[in-house]
């Protein structure tokens, strides 16, 4: 039998196994599931990742390359700092669009949270994100947008802690989408930070 076949990239495969993830939950991601998926049979899969847990772990460092490249992207194609802070946020929840797609994504965090190797990863992303943040209010700091006195620090820390909590309390209530309700976490946790015209005079 041929090598190791090149029809589907890995990216390709570890997109849809991200898919197949926020729909079905941990017990329903399977390697033949996600062959499905990209049309492959399941071997192909066990040759490339060895198993489930080889599939999830590659998962995992593609969410940490993805993470950083995602940020330096909107740093490079947006205006205003804080612009492109909201439109970071808006990317980093846009494939859980319903609760059921929330509950499948908070299940696999609570396998990285107990998994060694994955919590790693989970804490690399967590990281990369919160580079990113605190690179983009600096950056508003330093253009005016933000007040010379905040703490960008410490406002990083909120605006991950809301923006992340903004998902719960919306798989709970259910009220408009999370991208709405994540928004306006946002903009008021900036709000009291936010320059005005009382602060320029």
């Amino acid at each position: 039998m041929a090598g190791r076949p090149r029809g589907v990239e890995d990216e390709a495969i570890l997109r849809a196994a991200a898919e197949v993830m926020g729909r079905v939950g941990p017990s329903g991601l399977t390697l033949a599931a996600v062959a499905r998926e990209v049309g492959l049979v399941p071997g192909t899969l066990v040759q490339r990742f060895g198993s489930k847990r080889g599939l999830l772990l590659a998962l995992a460092d593609q969410s940490v390359r993805d993470t950083d490249a995602l940020s330096d992207r909107v740093r490079e194609e947006r205006g205003p700092a804080l612009g492109a802070l909201a439109a970071l946020v808006a990317q980093w929840t846009a494939p859980m669009v319903t609760p059921e797609t929330f509950a499948n994504h908070l299940a696999f965090l609570c396998m990285d949270l107990t998994d060694p190797e994955l919590h790693e990863r989970a804490l690399a992303v967590h990281e990369a994100q919160r580079r990113a943040v605190g690179t983009l209010l600096a950056a508003a700091v330093s253009t005016g947008e933000l007040r010379a006195t905040t703490d960008v620090a410490a406002l990083t820390t909120t605006v991950q802690a809301v923006t992340s909590g903004a998902g719960l309390v919306w798989a709970l209530d259910r009220r408009g989408t999370l991208g709405r309700r994540v928004r306006d976490g946002l903009d008021a946790v900036l709000a009291p930070h936010i320059t005005t015209d009382t602060d320029t005079a």
